[in-house]
């Protein structure tokens, strides 16, 4: 099969659909890789790596863009949606739920789009391929959120861990996923004053067995959050529900309750986010401040770290692209999780958490 690896087109995003290693592998499958020429650069990976594992260097977008299965980070761009073909695999990061016009061209063109964030392994809950980006999310957005807290950069001028006599910053976490886990994680070994808030109780024991007494754990409900808001520095959404629009948990009126200068960070963004007043950003334009509130919202934070984003992201990705390659199509009728990931195949919509959020597009 002729697979392509186009160069990411989103703003300041590093990352590569392929690292050389996973390049490798694909060639002693027998399959040819067309690689856009710097390509993987941002993530510390020149042509000449590429070549050396056999992949052939493209100069242009829509040369590695034609190919039977193409492998991405990040969705496709407006400026990208000329490249996508019927009967074409494209599998990468897609976040339909967000994106209605993304959805209806590739409802249109008739590409077989395949999200890496809905394979979902049966009867485990897992989604594999969205864990490693979420553990790289998790534990980022309190290290920028400890930057975004710094005065010069529109924060409160808190430091979260504190210093003896004055006391630590407070991070709230709404949700206690894998975001929210490893979120606690960083802030925890900060020093910093740490509540998760989830609707899951069996979770929150769960994580009890982690944190001990260093997490306080809550029952997230209206009141709850209100409470624990007031008082925050620094606000991490980190609410999934896999295919769907995350639910709105923080309303205007309880941003504006929140001190000025505070943080919100919302790794949920690239799935419509959970606070209304907060809005996708860019790593050029990360902040923005409305009610006092400093506003985080770049949709793509592993982009920041794209050495070790890519090479984590390969290290799950890898067994699904050989499998495609090799089978094409076949492979989801033979692998459930990967049944499960497809979002648009055949000129329709077949994902039903997506097909939930746009039922006016399912024919």
């Amino acid at each position: 099969m002729e697979i392509g690896v186009p160069k990411e087109s989103k703003d300041q995003e590093f990352r590569v659909g392929l690292s050389p290693s996973s390049v490798r592998v694909l060639r002693e499958n027998g399959h040819n890789i067309f690689v856009e020429t710097h390509a993987g650069t941002g993530a510390g990976f020149t042509d000449d790596d590429y070549k050396t594992v056999g992949a052939e260097i493209v100069s242009t977008p829509d040369a590695a863009w034609n190919r039977d299965l193409v492998v991405k980070v990040k969705e496709p761009l407006a400026s990208e949606y000329k490249f996508l073909q019927k009967g074409q695999l494209l599998f990468t990061y897609l976040h339909l739920a967000a994106d209605r016009k993304l959805t209806e061209h590739l409802i249109d063109c008739g590409t077989c789009a395949i999200a890496y964030e809905t394979v979902e392994q049966p009867g485990a809950n897992k989604l594999p391929l969205l864990s490693p980006m979420s553990i790289i999310a998790g534990r980022l957005s309190v290290q920028f959120g400890a930057r975004f807290l710094e005065r010069q950069q529109g924060g409160r001028g808190v430091l979260l861990g504190g210093v003896p006599g004055v006391k630590p910053g407070k991070v709230v976490i709404l949700g206690g996923g894998v975001v929210g886990t490893e979120a606690a994680k960083i802030a925890v070994g900060m020093g910093a004053s740490v509540q998760i808030l989830d609707v899951n109780v069996e979770r929150l024991s769960y994580l009890e067995t982690l944190f001990g007494s260093r997490v306080e754990l809550i029952y997230s409900n209206s009141a709850h959050i209100e409470t624990a808001l007031i008082e925050a520095d620094l606000l991490i959404g980190a609410v999934l529900i896999p295919g769907r629009r995350a639910p709105i948990l923080v309303k205007r009126d309880l941003v504006k309750q929140m001190r000025p200068g505070s943080v919100i960070i919302d790794v949920a963004v690239d799935q419509g986010g959970c606070v209304e007043t907060l809005h996708p950003t860019s790593h050029t334009n990360p902040i923005y401040i409305e009610e006092d509130v400093v506003h985080y919202g770049v949709p793509n934070m592993p982009g920041a770290v794209p050495w070790t984003a890519t090479q984590a992201l390969n290290n799950s990705t890898l067994p699904y692209v050989v499998e495609l390659a090799n089978l094409g199509t076949k492979a989801l009728e033979i692998n459930p999780a990967l049944a499960k990931g497809v979002n648009v195949q055949n000129h329709h919509l077949v994902h039903p958490a997506v097909q939930s959020v746009f039922p006016d597009l399912v024919n």
